[in-house]
């Protein structure tokens, strides 16, 4: 068992005071990246010729690429997603995710090498800069400069629709600042779904700790998120085409985590 601690209220204009507790936020956030997962992604954006050149932004072959991306991931109950016990089981050795060259004037490295792994370590590093504060604003402006054209739209992402719920039930603006409210997301898990295109191609999960805090009072839930990324030539960047799956969502380090799938990431240059 496990115990809930409320969330702050928050006022704004007006607005009467609300409370929301740890198991609401939590269960709304996964319920709604649950929803999304029922439905079946769309189709890819475009269809290259039979033998078109690779450039810039090149596509896998539909079925190979598409159904990599668009097989479901384990789905679990919103409460896996809360904290409580963790294992000593792993679902492998830990994924030792490389670190990127240096970028100069880039908030989120190109330097991540065309690996499976550097997919996976930019990815770690997009999402934990993408949500850190918790602004859904901030999440789409990164989106939008990590994606291809073509690529799924922001506004069906888990994550962001986790953001949003959160912010509408707090009565909180895109944009607006809550004195006080910090919120950060830490990656400490991870898998690779698999890569397609001789490994320009890659779908990558991140597993971690997504972390409200509000004049010293806490909560924390487990997030995961999956994308599909293309190796342009230079970096990694949100593919084009269908939506990856939605990522299962647990508390890192938990039974339900190892079971998804999730292993623990080695980050070099990292203690």
């Amino acid at each position: 068992m496990f115990t809930t601690t409320p969330f702050p209220r928050v006022r704004t204009r007006g607005r009467r005071w609300i409370t929301i507790s740890v198991v609401l936020v939590a269960a709304i956030a996964v319920v709604l990246i649950a929803r999304h997962a029922t439905t079946p992604p769309a189709p890819p954006a475009t269809t290259p010729p039979p033998g078109a050149a690779l450039t810039a932004t090149p596509t896998a072959p539909i079925d190979e690429a598409t159904a990599l991306a668009s097989r479901s991931m384990l789905t679990l109950p919103p409460e896996a997603a809360l904290p409580h016990e963790l294992t000593t089981a792993t679902a492998g050795p830990p994924i030792t995710v490389p670190r990127p060259a240096p970028m100069a004037d880039r908030v989120i490295s190109d330097g991540f090498p065309a690996t499976a792994e550097g997919a996976l370590g930019w990815l770690t590093e997009f999402n934990e800069t993408a949500l850190r504060g918790g602004d859904p604003a901030t999440y789409v402006r990164a989106y939008d400069e990590s994606a291809l054209p073509h690529a799924p739209a922001p506004q069906g992402s888990g994550p962001l629709a986790l953001l949003t719920s959160f912010r509408d039930r707090a009565h909180l603006r895109p944009g607006e600042l809550k004195p006080g409210l910090t919120v950060t997301y830490e990656v400490t898990q991870g898998l690779i779904k698999g890569t397609a295109d001789a490994g320009r191609f890659a779908v990558v999960c991140t597993l971690g700790q997504l972390s409200f805090n509000y004049q010293g009072q806490a909560t924390s839930m487990g997030i995961g998120d999956c994308q599909a990324l293309r190796w342009t030539g230079t970096a990694w960047r949100i593919a084009p085409g269908t939506r990856a799956a939605y990522a299962t969502c647990a508390w890192p380090g938990s039974v339900e985590s190892v079971t998804a799938g999730y292993r623990p990431l080695h980050r070099e240059g990292v203690r």
